[in-house]
């Protein structure tokens, strides 16, 4: 398995494996997907084994520390220095879960935020998550103000020091 930046021709699977991760609410249309890959492609990584996309991790840098709900429909071009990574999306398909890939995925994500100067990551995820992201060196920073997909969101930030 490696990590590389996203293509164009990999939409048809990135819509598929987010389909797989989150509720048709929660989840990112294929015309976000087609922004994103568009806007974003130095934040949006995939995660292939042989041939085969296994996971991905994207979203846009912001300057704010946490996530607002117009990120889920409106991306902009990345500044090439300075804010937050967040992440939107990090998704595993079903086929490939518990091997380790959505840590490996964050690691390299965070390698990349590093060079580029990123204060930190910020992200949100649902409670059933946090332990996961607090083992990987996040803090759960409280409930989100985002409504996205009718959840209850939680702020998770990894500060870079």
């Amino acid at each position: 398995m490696y990590i590389r930046q996203v293509e164009e021709k990999d939409l048809p699977m990135l819509v598929e494996i987010e389909q797989q991760g989150f509720t048709p609410e929660e989840a990112a249309t294929k015309e976000a997907f087609i922004q994103r890959i568009q806007q974003i492609p130095d934040t949006f990584l995939v995660a292939e084994s042989a041939g085969e996309i296994v996971g991905y991790v994207n979203g846009p840098v912001i300057s704010k520390r946490y996530i607002t709900d117009d990120l889920f429909t409106e991306t902009m071009h990345n500044p090439h220095e300075g804010g937050y990574a967040s992440i939107l999306g990090l998704v595993v398909s079903k086929k490939a879960r518990k091997q380790g890939i959505a840590a490996k995925l964050l690691k390299v994500f965070e390698e990349q935020a590093k060079k580029h100067k990123r204060q930190g990551v910020t992200l949100t995820c649902k409670e059933e998550l946090i332990p996961f992201y607090e083992h990987l060196g996040y803090t759960n920073e409280g409930i989100a103000e985002s409504v996205h997909g009718g959840v209850v969101w939680y702020n998770m930030v990894k500060e870079f020091v």
